[in-house]
């Protein structure tokens, strides 16, 4: 019995109704090998794509974290490829808890945190200092006459 985690991306258009009827279809898959169990399903509602999916900007985006053997995963993923509405899926091991994406936190209270990769200097190479000052003279190599003496 191995931990397992899917993110949906469903079609936009569709209802809450549906998609939970739809979700109540995959998981009786998933739930056909013994001893296999769903342990949580987090709908993060609608958010818009990175790029668009077969002409869609937006996707409902639904996480499930479940428990069940290998062997039922091929059945469990052929149905997902067959479903027109599933824009995307992934399935992977699940490593903990239920991950919530930023923008769901309901601590409003303390400030957003920024990206590892987000910085305030320019990354493009240039000689561009915050400061306006100009003693590039060691970066650029060129000593003064005065040095070499």
């Amino acid at each position: 019995m191995r931990d397992y985690e899917v993110v949906y991306i469903f079609k936009s258009a569709l209802g809450t109704d549906e998609i939970d009827a739809r979700l109540q279809t995959y998981h009786e898959k998933i739930l056909e090998a013994d001893g296999s169990e769903i342990t949580a399903v987090e709908h993060w509602g609608k958010r818009q794509l990175a790029y668009p999916i077969d002409r869609n900007d937006n996707g409902y985006y639904v996480v499930a974290q479940f428990s069940t053997e290998p062997e039922a995963l091929p059945e469990y993923e052929r149905v997902l490829k067959l479903d027109e509405e599933v824009l995307r899926h992934l399935v992977v091991l699940s490593e903990g808890e239920l991950a919530v994406p930023s923008s769901m936190h309901e601590d409003d209270d303390e400030p957003p945190r920024r990206k590892r990769d987000d910085d305030d200097d320019d990354d493009d190479g240039g000689d561009d200092d915050d400061d306006g000052s100009e003693d590039d003279d060691a970066e650029d190599g060129d000593d003064d006459e005065a040095d070499k003496d």
